[in-house]
This record gives C-alpha cells, sequence and structure tokens, in this order.
C-alpha cells in the first residue's frame, strides 16, 4: 500500500455488535485495540484519520456491507494511510485473518450475508458498468436538482436517466420524486433507483451515488434539458 508518515502503535477493529466479543479475541495486532460496532464506523474511521493506526481490522461481515467496502476504498484512497494494513477477520476461529485485497473481496462474494453490489437484477435498467440505451452526456456546470424533496447532484444524464449524488439514502428499486430546474422552467417526474453505492469521499460526509431510471418523464423536455446542460 504504500509508505507514509508515522502511523500510531494501535489496532482499530470493526464488526457487528453481537460479534465484537469474539472478534476482539481473534485480533493480533500492535498496540492498544480500539474496538467499534458497525453502527460506529464513521466515527471509527475519524480514529484512523487522526491516529493512521499499524493495524485497521475488519469483521467480515462488516467488510463485505456497502459502508464496509467503501470504507476500506476511503482508507487504501488516502496516501496517509499507505503504512496502515487492512486485515479481514472472522468471528469464526477456523477462519484466520487476511489481508483486504481484491481477491478477499472476491471470496466474499460467495458469502449469502454478504452484499458487494447494490444493483437492481433487471437487466434493462441503467448499469454503472455494462451498456446504457441512450447516451448520457457530463453535465457542465450545476442546476437544482431534488430527490423527495432533499437536494442533489447531477453527475451525467440523458432523456431517460441520470447518475445522481445524494446525502440521502439510495436503494435499487426504490422510487423517488425527482425535480430538476434551470433558467428555462422546472420539470418533475418520478425516477426509480436502478443501482447504488455508498461512498466516504476523503473531503465531505458520506453519501449515496446511484444510476436512476425516469419513469413518467417528458423525453422531449429532458433532451432539450440535456443539450443546455452538456459538457
Amino acid at each position: 500500500m504504500g509508505t507514509s508518515g508515522t502511523s500510531d502503535s494501535c489496532t482499530v477493529l470493526i464488526g457487528d455488535a453481537n460479534l465484537l466479543p469474539a472478534l476482539e479475541d481473534r485480533v493480533h495486532g500492535p498496540g492498544d485495540l480500539l474496538a467499534f460496532t458497525d453502527a460506529e464506523a464513521l466515527r471509527a474511521l475519524e480514529i484512523i484519520l487522526a491516529r493512521q493506526p499499524k493495524v485497521v481490522a475488519l469483521g467480515r461481515r462488516f467488510a463485505g456491507t456497502p459502508r464496509g467496502e467503501a470504507l476500506i476504498n476511503r482508507i487504501k484512497a488516502d496516501p496517509a494511510l499507505g503504512g496502515t494494513e487492512i486485515r479481514i477477520i472472522s468471528h469464526d476461529a477456523d477462519d484466520s485473518s487476511v489481508p483486504a485485497g481484491a481477491e478477499e473481496l472476491e471470496e466474499l462474494e460467495d458469502d449469502p450475508t454478504v452484499v458487494l453490489t447494490i444493483e437492481a437484477p433487471d437487466s434493462q435498467t441503467l448499469d454503472q458498468r455494462g451498456t446504457r440505451r441512450a447516451l448520457r452526456f457530463k453535465v457542465a456546470g450545476t442546476f437544482g436538482t431534488l430527490l423527495d424533496g432533499n437536494a442533489a447532484t447531477v453527475i451525467d444524464i440523458s432523456p431517460i436517466g441520470a447518475q445522481v449524488v445524494s446525502s440521502i439514502m439510495l436503494k435499487p428499486n426504490q422510487v423517488v420524486r425527482m425535480a430538476i430546474s434551470d433558467d428555462h422552467g422546472s420539470l418533475r417526474f418520478t425516477a426509480a433507483v436502478a443501482w447504488a453505492s455508498f461512498e466516504i469521499p476523503p473531503n465531505s460526509g458520506p453519501r449515496y451515488r446511484a444510476g436512476i431510471k425516469f419513469m413518467d418523464a417528458d423525453q422531449g423536455a429532458l433532451g432539450g434539458f440535456c443539450r443546455r446542460h452538456k459538457s
């Protein structure tokens, strides 16, 4: 993971509340052990950023959740945490701890208790990695966007869907009320979440990124909106 500044001789553990005692017994890391439940993950991240521990140990179940995956990505993306080792710990004594690498995350996909990707099963929905049914335009500048009355940001858009970032929880197949507006007026319609992921960016709070498909929007009006705001 590279090198960085001086790390603290401590170990941070995060796991399911009911499994935390068993996980604590299995963690063998340097210095003090600081244990947090999965519900305290954001507090644990604050400690990780401040103390730069030698080891961050994650319970296997927590590591496989969207929040756990986001935490792993956040740690790996921070140069200051280059000296921090991430370990996946099972509460089962028959399982050894292993580094949190790509192979380990692939193995987690076989665990029925784990969800690494939150994605709707419908192959016709918008897909963040696959083929889209309409050309999507990167958005130039900003315009007003609301999801169920809460402010959101549109990353890219087409007449039939968009990629958005929001501070409110978004999950697959969720139906939301969407409104977008600019100097030419406002458009209001319903939309369905096709896929969603949880993120913890370095310079802002937790957020959800999602692909949504428009359900009852005026595609002609949306086409004009796209042309006005495409990058």
